[in-house]
Formats: structure tokens, sequence, C-alpha cells
């Protein structure tokens, strides 16, 4: 039993250690929670000091009283600073995926179970929210980080601060959240047609030449027109960008998005084509299938069938 008890008492406290914790709330408690005097509170312990001196030269009972009382008012105070955290229940939320460069948001609970009003409290991941909590009431607050890498990101270091009543002093507690936010390739500026594969034209069955029908027509270029279809000559002219149409052609053709026909001069590069391209065949409801080195997607349409192919490329 003694052993034990030295241990607890020299365990290092979770403030200090901040691990990831696996989607479980946690309760702030003091062994969470640290406190230091702020800015303020080192101003007003050196004003104490400056009337104590006072009253020992003067010998005044005046000072001496009032350095007495504001000695009690900052220990007081490191009782309320202390209480404006500790008790407060946080856990981790829903996270929503995006796209590189973009702010990726996690969700934070907090939930305050004591019949005491919280007031001036501080969240903060890469940009601070202030908040105040009623008593028996929760909150969810969005905080967010930019997307630096494609991929998994983890949530960063959320830390709970206040300096609430008088500012004396800062109690934070620094907290690190299991949330992952999957992070899409960046879609690339530029858009260029679909590519004409040969995977695509053994999928459709195609046994005779494109074009070979009547022409009856042209019609504006939209995303997914054939690129052997567009009429260069108005493009060459400054009339715009056209596509001809043809009396047998089939405007329902699917398209395959191949990793070996995106353009790019490395694996984002080309990630960055084949998410440009996702996104404009989803667009035009178009089905589309997706294959890259280590996958094939059959062709289909539909938001499960767009994060498919958008969880594919960011897990490449």
């Amino acid at each position: 039993m003694n052993r034990l008890l030295f241990k607890l008492r020299w365990t290092v406290p979770n403030f200090y250690t901040s691990k990831p914790l696996n989607s479980e709330s946690i309760t702030l408690t003091v062994r969470r929670i640290g406190i230091v005097p702020s800015k303020r509170g080192f101003g007003f312990v050196l004003l104490m000091i400056l009337l104590v001196l006072i009253a020992f030269v003067y010998n005044n009972n005046l000072a001496y009283l009032l350095t007495f009382l504001l000695a009690s008012v900052f220990f007081i105070t490191i009782l309320h600073t202390y209480n404006s955290l500790a008790g407060l229940v946080l856990k981790e939320g829903k996270c929503k995926n995006v796209f590189l460069g973009e702010a990726a948001g996690f969700d934070i609970h907090i939930h305050n179970p004591t019949a005491v009003e919280r007031f001036n409290l501080q969240i903060q991941l890469e940009k601070t929210e202030n908040f105040t909590l009623a008593a028996h009431s929760k909150i969810a607050i969005t905080l967010y980080e930019i997307a630096q890498k494609r991929g998994w990101q983890t949530i960063g270091k959320v830390t709970i601060s206040t300096s609430y009543p008088l500012g004396l002093f800062y109690a934070w507690s620094p907290i690190r959240f299991d949330s992952k936010a999957l992070i899409y390739p960046k879609p690339a500026t530029i858009e260029i047609p679909f590519p004409e594969t040969p995977l695509a034209d053994a999928e459709q069955g195609v046994n005779q030449k494109k074009g070979a029908d009547d022409f009856y027509g042209l019609h504006e270029y939209q995303a997914g027109d054939s690129i052997k279809h567009i009429h260069w000559k108005a493009f060459a002219k400054g009339q715009g960008l056209y596509s001809k149409q043809y009396s047998g052609a089939n405007n329902t053709t699917e398209v395959w998005l191949h990793y070996d026909y995106a353009a790019g001069y490395d694996t984002e590069q080309r990630l960055s084509q084949l998410c440009r391209w996702v996104i404009d065949a989803e667009r035009a409801d178009i089905r589309y299938g997706l294959v890259l080195p280590n996958l094939k997607i059959m062709p289909d349409r539909g938001s499960a069938h767009y994060r498919h192919c958008l969880e594919a490329l960011a897990l490449l």
C-alpha cells in the first residue's frame, strides 16, 4: 500500500505528458490544470512588496492593513481562477474532410456539469476562441487548422485557459485528442478535358471509329466531352470552345480517370489533376471510374462514389 502511494505521488502528472485521448471524455482536475501568475499578477506582487517596505520604514499600521488585504485578494484569486476550469468535461467530436490547403475543422464538445457559471474561457488550436459556459450547459466549438499535407491529419494540441476573475493568474490545460481529418489532394486550377484512354474504349466495347456518324451541329464544350470532338478551327479564331455533335454520338459514355494519363511531373501533381477530373465528372453528372497504381474503382456516380474516389486519392 505504501509503495502504491509513493508511486502515485511521484508519477508525472497528465498535465506534463498530455497524451492523446481515444475518443473518451476528459475531466479537468488538479493533475491537468496548470496555473501561474500573469504579468498583471507579478505587478500586483511588486505592489505588495512596496507597501510592505513602506509600512516597515514608516511603521504605518494602515499600510500593513492594506498589504494584508491585497495579499488575501491575491491568494483567494488563485482558487477562483483554478475553479474556472476545474470540473469541465471535454470530448472530441466530428471532423470534416477537406482539400489540401483548406482549414480542417475539428469539433470539441465542452460540458459544465456544475452549478457555477464559467466566465471568460478561451480555447485555442491555431486561433483562439472566447466563450462563456452557463451552469449545467454544453457547447460545441469548431477549431480550425490549415491542412499542410495530404492524407490523415491529427488534431494538434488544444489548450483551454482562463484568467478570470482579475487577470492576476493564468490557468490552462493542454489536451491532445485523437481526432483525424482526411486531407484530399489540392485540385488542379487548370481544367483539362478528360483523358481518352484505351481502357475506356475497351470497357465501352467500341467497335467503330468515333466520329464516323453524321455530323449535325456544334454545342458549347462541357466537361466530359471527347477531346477528339472539339472544333479546333472555331477555337483558333477566338470564337470559343465548342464540341461537334454526331447523330450517333453517345452522350452517356463512361470516362476512366487513369493515373498514367494525368498530367504532372510527380505524384502530387498527377493526384491534383485526378482530383480535378473527379470534381468535374461529378458536377457533370457522368459515370466515371478511377485507375490508380494500386487500385481500380469501377465507374459510378453519386456522393458515395465521389467520396470513395477522393479517399483513394488522399491515401495513395
